[in-house]
């Protein structure tokens, strides 16, 4: 009797490593995509040939961003305003990029926001406000998403997680983000496996202090007690994000999935 092997068949693989991290024809969706590390990920995708669905919540430049990779990369990009805790919106939004774009192939659910204080010091509404953006936003677009790519059978998310989701940042208390990061880490995870069976791909980045608006406010000592913690002794500018989403969104990362890649300056490996 033939036995019958269980496993699935190996993809087209090139043979240039160049070639193999082109987006060309590809649409990303890429969350918080108006600032930050956000904008500079749509920058490396669409730097590689992607059409990018940049969302955001508040900016007033994000259709300007849109026409400066359109000008700077010759490809497609479109701003659309969504609040990621709402699921509603979310879905609709993943419609109409499809419906523009005319496909869907990569989630970056990047958009996030800081907590303000500790776990006890927390205001309650304040909590629900970071974990409605920070974790239920991310779920939210990985839901959306993920029918879209189930139903093609193929698709590719990726998270924006934290170091925080590994380790207690100090000096600054943050229970909720850190909390919130964390599950977004095993969520990355869970659905790399629940995926798997249909052709889905999974991954999360662990970015550490980056020198983004978000930091600006900080205070001096506070940012010195982070270098003093962090073996490089800085933080990062954004743009040296841009490779490993870049591999992530690309076919360069073809069995990569369930990962999570921490890019802190050797914060957490101390």
């Amino acid at each position: 009797m033939t036995r019958q092997s269980i496993r699935a068949p190996n993809p087209k693989v090139e043979d240039s490593v160049f070639n193999m991290f082109r987006m060309d024809g590809k649409t990303v969706i890429v969350t918080g995509g108006s600032g930050g590390i956000g904008y500079e990920v749509c920058r490396g995708l669409a730097e590689a040939g992607a059409n990018i669905s940049m969302w955001y919540s508040q900016s007033k430049k994000a259709g300007e961003l849109c026409s400066q990779l359109e000008s700077d990369f010759k490809i497609k990009a479109k701003a659309y305003r969504v609040q990621v805790e709402d699921y509603a919106q979310v879905e609709a939004a993943v419609a109409e990029t499809v419906k523009d774009f005319g496909r869907l192939d990569v989630m970056i659910a990047n958009a996030g926001i800081p907590t303000k204080a500790g776990g006890l010091d927390d205001k309650l509404e304040d909590w629900n406000k970071v974990r409605a953006i920070d974790f239920d936003g991310a779920y939210h677009c990985a839901r959306a998403a993920g029918y879209v790519f189930k139903a093609q059978g193929s698709g590719n998310c990726i998270f924006t997680a934290s170091m925080s989701g590994h380790a207690v940042n100090v000096p600054q208390e943050q229970s909720c983000y850190n909390a919130c990061k964390a599950g977004v880490v095993h969520l990355s995870k869970s659905l790399a496996v629940e995926w798997a069976k249909w052709g889905g791909r999974c991954n999360s980045v662990s970015p550490g202090y980056i020198d983004t608006a978000i930091s600006g406010d900080c205070p001096f000592e506070m940012k010195e007690a982070w270098f003093s913690l962090t073996p490089l002794r800085r933080d990062a500018d954004p743009r040296e994000l841009k490779g490993i989403y870049l591999y992530l969104a690309s076919d360069a990362s073809s069995y990569t999935t369930g990962a999570d890649f921490i890019v802190d300056g050797g914060y957490t490996c101390r």
